[in-house]
């Protein structure tokens, strides 16, 4: 089941499975992945309303810690990297390589790092955007550069 949600970077879908929210999608919307039906629009249901509540208030400034069920699917070595983000604090980063150094890797898998990075599938819950470049720069982001940093901003000013 799925809802859409408006947002300051633009529409939103939130996809639930089995009691947990198992994706977030930027807009353009892609045609659901066979191996993964989205299932009816159910714009009323308890958990997606909680979900679209409280993306509302992260994106008003008012919540800085997520509080949903999430089920992303990905190998092993992606749960991991996923695991590992949702340990970057409200308005912190890190980098590929701070990623993989608590994966117990070297910066050679940083690389390995970035494509899962790239591959979570719920975005903003699971932070991806707080991950940067070595040297500070903003790099990749599924949603684009443009919506990467528009986050980060948001919530450097909702810090200060």
């Amino acid at each position: 089941m799925w809802t859409v949600t408006d947002s300051p970077i633009g529409p939103l879908r939130i996809v639930a499975r089995d009691g947990a929210i198992t994706a977030i999608e930027f807009s353009p919307f892609r045609p659901p992945d066979t191996g993964q039906p989205l299932g009816f629009q159910q714009d009323d249901d308890p958990l997606l309303r909680r979900a679209v509540d409280q993306l509302a208030a992260y994106f008003a400034g008012d919540l800085t810690e997520f509080d949903l069920p999430l089920a992303p699917r990905g190998s092993t070595f992606q749960q991991a990297v996923w695991e590992q983000l949702l340990t970057i604090g409200y308005g912190d980063t890190a980098s590929y390589g701070e990623i993989a150094h608590r994966l117990g890797k070297t910066n050679a898998a940083s690389r390995a790092v970035g494509l899962a990075n790239g591959r979570n599938p719920i975005p903003i819950v699971i932070p991806c955007h707080r991950v940067i470049g070595a040297n500070g720069t903003l790099t990749g982001y599924a949603g684009g550069l443009e919506r990467k940093q528009q986050l980060l901003e948001l919530e450097q000013d909702a810090l200060f």
